[in-house]
């Protein structure tokens, strides 16, 4: 891998109407012409975007690019999972990415399957090695997890359930990223683990988001954030400039990829490719 050519992949939500899923398309035709291994496909709470997921991963598959589901726990059973993974394989599907998945309001039980683990020990019971299964990891340990020695752990046992390789929450820190690495390696995990990037675009939205999931926003990028939350091109330059420098830093320090999180929005992840230099295919 080249800082010229990374292994890129760009994560979508399913559209929820007929225009959404236009705007879909016309992203994806924008950012396949960055060479990206696949795109992902995010699964809401209870599978209550399941047929969009589908239909969205069905649309990238005959655009000619690889995509890659999500699946979580929420609400799955046995059956469930049995049957969306065959429909999967079907569409010759590659690569599914295997989550446990937040509970929505009101839900209890989280379903058959408690943890990530679970579900890639299912998968590949049912299905072997047919499949590549990616995982969630957390540089920024886990809201839910005791300590970064345990969310460790938890990553491990998804490992060892069968997983190939790992997508980071996202950061802002490459040091905490890398020292996540090192700890990984001296636990015994040896897999690629790829970065998560989200780009900035808005204070309010980010600052929700880094709260909910445990993401470190440092303090003198929410200090500026905050600064700028009302001068949208400020904000928007600012953040252009801090990923960007973010991405070098990584593919400097030879990561083995970068997962963005695109928001179903061609700017800016097309503008970060464009300055770190990614050439359009």
């Amino acid at each position: 891998m080249s800082t010229n050519h990374p292994e890129l992949s760009f994560e979508f939500f399913p559209p929820r109407s007929p225009k959404g899923f236009e705007n879909l398309n016309e992203v994806r035709a924008n950012l396949a012409k960055f060479g990206p291994t696949f795109f992902s496909v995010t699964y809401g709470a209870g599978g209550s975007t399941q047929d969009g997921t589908y239909d969205a991963v069905k649309s990238i598959l005959h655009s000619g690019s690889q995509a890659a589901p999500h699946l979580t726990c929420v609400g799955a059973s046995r059956d469930l999972i049995r049957d969306t993974v065959r429909s999967y394989l079907e569409l010759e599907i590659k690569r599914i990415v295997v989550l446990r998945g937040d509970l929505p309001g009101g839900m209890v039980e989280r379903g058959y399957f408690k943890f990530a683990e679970d579900l890639v020990r299912f998968i590949r019971e049912e299905f072997g090695e047919d499949l590549h299964l990616e995982v969630a990891a957390y540089p920024d340990f886990h809201p839910e997890s005791a300590s970064p020695l345990t969310d460790l752990q938890y990553l491990k046992r998804k490992f060892e359930a069968g997983a190939n390789s790992g997508i980071t929450q996202y950061f802002y820190n490459a040091d905490s990223y890398f020292a996540f690495i090192d700890e990984a390696h001296r636990m015994g995990i040896s897999a690629p683990i790829v970065p998560g990037v989200m780009p900035i675009t808005n204070f309010a939205t980010l600052v929700r988001f880094s709260d909910t999931c445990g993401a470190e926003l440092p303090r003198w990028i929410r200090a500026r954030l905050e600064q700028y939350q009302y001068d949208e091109p400020s904000l928007k330059a600012f953040g252009l400039d801090v990923v960007t420098h973010l991405c070098f830093d990584l593919l400097d320090n030879g990561v083995p990829g970068l997962h963005f999180y695109s928001l179903n929005k061609t700017e800016p992840v097309s503008e970060i490719c464009r300055r770190l230099g990614i050439e359009e295919q």
